[in-house]
């Protein structure tokens, strides 16, 4: 099963949906998120049950894309600065060097829509998690700092033969488990808004 590639169907970049006068700003991280430039970024799934299809309905895995990348983002004109970049200024008075969130020269977020031949009982009946697991998020074993030319969010959508599943990499420097979860529970509330897809039971992998 190790052997299996997860194949890239489309990679774009989110921008949010609006834009306010404080989101052109620089976002200054503060002592202890400088300290977590060393640190991996945040990684957890969701994992769901395809949605069935209908002799009457266009493909259901496209629409549940599309409509995930509205809802991200609309989520993120209240998380501006996940849609922005890492950037470090050296001040010549002090001698030192400020990093900061850059929310103007960025491309946004990061959305990967990628396709692998697996099924949901590969992923969920060994004892461990498989090391194909790793593959449905984009930034694995990356570290906040990385954020200077990565993504600072990156949501990868990984279609398998009866599942999708849901990855979401985070810079731990930009948010905490607490804020992370707040995301994503808000990116679940914009995407349920849709009336679609709303009754899909979800699994949990971290």
């Amino acid at each position: 099963m190790h052997s299996q590639n997860v194949s890239q169907l489309s990679t774009c970049f989110m921008k949010p949906s609006y834009s306010t006068e404080k989101a052109k700003q620089a976002f200054h991280l503060g002592p202890f998120d400088l300290a977590m430039l060393s640190v991996h970024y945040i990684q957890k799934g969701l994992l769901f049950k395809k949605p069935a299809v209908s002799h009457d309905q266009e493909n259901p895995v496209e629409v549940f894309v599309q409509r995930l990348k509205d809802s991200l983002s609309v989520t993120l004109a209240h998380f501006y600065p996940l849609a922005g970049r890492l950037a470090t200024k050296k001040e010549d008075i002090t001698h030192s060097s400020v990093v900061f969130i850059d929310c103007i020269n960025s491309p946004g977020a990061k959305f990967v829509h990628s396709k692998v031949y697996l099924g949901i009982s590969d992923i969920l009946l060994p004892t461990y998690v498989p090391l194909i697991v790793q593959s449905f998020f984009d930034h694995d074993r990356a570290v906040s700092y990385d954020g200077h030319s990565m993504s600072l969010l990156t949501v990868q959508v990984t279609e398998l033969k009866d599942g999708v599943f849901i990855g979401c990499s985070m810079n731990h420097s930009v948010v905490d488990g607490i804020s992370y979860w707040h995301f994503f529970n808000m990116l679940s509330e914009v995407f349920m808004k849709k009336r679609k897809f709303k009754n899909i039971e979800a699994t949990y992998v971290s």
